[in-house]
């Protein structure tokens, strides 16, 4: 088993391979994350680990409601994790390579909600602007909290396709169209014309486990299936189900397909 080092930026939400993520980083440790990733020359992989929160804060609690930028936030790299934050970590996550990384100029609010204040710019940066794209799955082994932001051992997973991943790709594509046509049925909105679908399996996977609306446990349980077929099998039931569901349902919940929000870190 073949392992490395990797830094650790937990989301409340699933990231897969082959999916873009924006971030608004601005509290202290994901700053200093940022600060090392710039430090990589931009023709090199500048690579972090995304994992999503089972049991905890992905922004260092302040008070209820948005960060507030006047509160002094609990401080270090664990920061609303607890104790021991693999416990608070689902632990198969997917490796981001931060393909942009923009420094917004200080001052104003966008500067506050990091708490502790220390560090290279004095608590007073402006933070990130951050566009990643997940690239590899990967097995959470162990947590580091030495550092100015958390460190994880991990093993990467390779993609094994399974049996029949390619007829189930298929069966997916179908009954994703589907479900997109009742989502935007109980809308009372229309589907953007010539949208075109991959058909390679493990894509096909990933981009109906990032669209079709689920909670994040779904998600998660998506993102660490043993093989694409498996996956996709998942992804049939799911759909078929929801799909079957929204039919039934006068109004469903506003959520748009189309955009994946950005994350307050």
């Amino acid at each position: 088993m073949t392992t490395t080092r990797l830094p650790i930026f937990p989301l409340n939400t699933v990231l897969f391979p082959g999916l873009v993520l924006p971030l608004n980083v601005f509290e202290q440790r994901y700053r200093a994350l940022m600060r090392d990733l710039l430090e990589i020359p931009e023709d090199a992989p500048r690579r972090f680990g995304v994992v999503a929160i089972r049991d905890g804060r992905e922004v260092a609690p302040t008070a209820s409601g948005m960060p507030d930028p006047t509160a002094q936030a609990a401080a270090g790299p664990a920061a609303g994790f607890g104790p021991d934050p693999m416990r608070a970590f689902h632990t198969v996550g997917c490796v981001a390579d931060a393909t942009s990384i923009r420094e917004r100029s200080g001052g104003g609010e966008e500067g506050g909600g990091d708490g502790d204040g220390d560090g290279e710019d004095g608590g007073t940066g402006g933070g990130y602007e951050v566009l990643a794209t997940g690239t590899t799955r990967f097995r959470l082994l162990s947590v580091d909290a030495s550092g100015p932001y958390l460190v994880g051992e991990v093993e990467e997973l390779a993609e094994d396709g399974g049996e029949g991943a390619g007829a189930l790709a298929s069966g997916v594509l179908r009954a994703f169209r589907a479900y997109q046509k009742q989502l935007a049925g109980a809308r009372e909105r229309t589907l953007a014309g010539g949208q075109e679908l991959p058909d390679e399996p493990s894509v096909v996977s990933y981009l109906v486990a990032a669209a079709t609306v689920l909670d994040t446990p779904a998600k998660q349980r998506l993102l660490q299936a043993p093989d694409t077929a498996t996956r996709l099998a998942e992804e049939l039931r799911i759909l078929r189900r929801e799909t079957a569901l929204i039919g039934r349902l006068p109004s469903v919940p506003a959520a748009d397909l189309t955009r994946v929000p950005t994350s307050p870190n």
